[in-house]
């Protein structure tokens, strides 16, 4: 689908599971459990949604996935499945190799959105000619996280983002970054974080939502995640957020969504909630 010159769409690199009541906080499990079935470890499943946009002799990558560094022991942990291919396999079949990205632009550096910018034991760059584009306030927490998110985080990413191999824009709050691309900062899942909004104002635009809200369930205010480091300050910022989706008519695209990776939002009855369904 078309958004200002960008032609969008998701490409995967697979799925995984996670705690189920980590995923929805104080949010009681018989409310959540009707969308999100648990297994006998109460994990349900995230899909790893990563957004390819095209346009203008531009190739844009907002997220790469968990990537390939990891052991027998966390494969099982993370439930990691990829019965379709990684994300790398996802873009070959979608005509682009890793090295016809110029632009990868990281939400944040937790290991489910940054992990495949890196590959091998030297810790290899994937995308050797993108630039990686990252918040100068995130990156500066990424390097000092709490006892609390440290293992949200990987040294050899790190390692990575500030080796000489590496093209790295750190940005400093909102910008746009490209033509028809703007990056949103906002700082309640972790500080940081950035949203990318795709097209031009009065047009379509599209919104990859990150971990503000990876669900389309959790448009629902209260529905936060147990991981947000702020979550009062994620509820404002979704409320903030939701409003301007519903007031200019914004697609989302939900990173962790398995059924419903895009749509529009609708704001009836004092709350907000799925509009139409989008195919990307």
């Amino acid at each position: 689908m078309l958004f200002g010159s960008f032609e969008c769409q998701i490409v995967s690199d697979g799925r995984y599971l996670l705690d189920g009541g980590a995923m929805f906080g104080v949010v009681p499990k018989v409310l959540w459990e009707r969308q999100h079935p648990a297994d006998d470890s109460n994990r349900i499943g995230l899909a790893l949604n990563c957004l390819l946009a095209r346009g203008d002799e531009r190739v844009v990558l907002v997220d790469c996935g968990m990537g390939s560094l990891w052991t027998e022991r966390e494969i099982d942990m993370y439930g990691l499945q990829r019965p379709d291919g990684d994300l790398l396999e996802d873009l070959a079949r979608a005509g682009v190799k890793p090295e016809e990205v110029p632009d990868l632009v990281l939400t944040h550096l937790h290991f489910d959105h940054a992990g495949g910018m890196i590959a091998g034991a030297d810790g290899a760059l994937v995308f050797p000619d993108a630039t990686h584009w990252i918040q100068s306030q995130h990156l500066r927490w990424a390097k000092d996280p709490t006892d609390r998110d440290r293992r949200s985080f990987r040294a050899d990413i790190l390692r990575a983002l500030e080796s000489e191999a590496c093209d790295l824009r750190i940005l400093d709050g909102p910008e746009q970054i490209l033509p028809g691309v703007e990056v949103l900062p906002v700082h309640g899942h972790t500080p940081g974080q950035q949203l990318v909004l795709f097209g031009e104002p009065g047009g379509e635009r599209l919104l990859y939502a990150g971990d503000l809200v990876p669900f389309a369930s959790q448009l629902h205010l209260p529905w936060i995640m147990g991981f947000d480091l702020n979550p009062l300050l994620t509820l404002q910022e979704k409320r903030e957020t939701l409003s301007r989706a519903v007031f200019e008519e914004w697609t989302l695209l939900f990173e962790h969504d398995e059924n419903t990776p895009a749509a529009t939002v609708i704001f009836e009855e004092g709350r907000y909630g799925l509009g139409r369904e989008v195919e990307l």
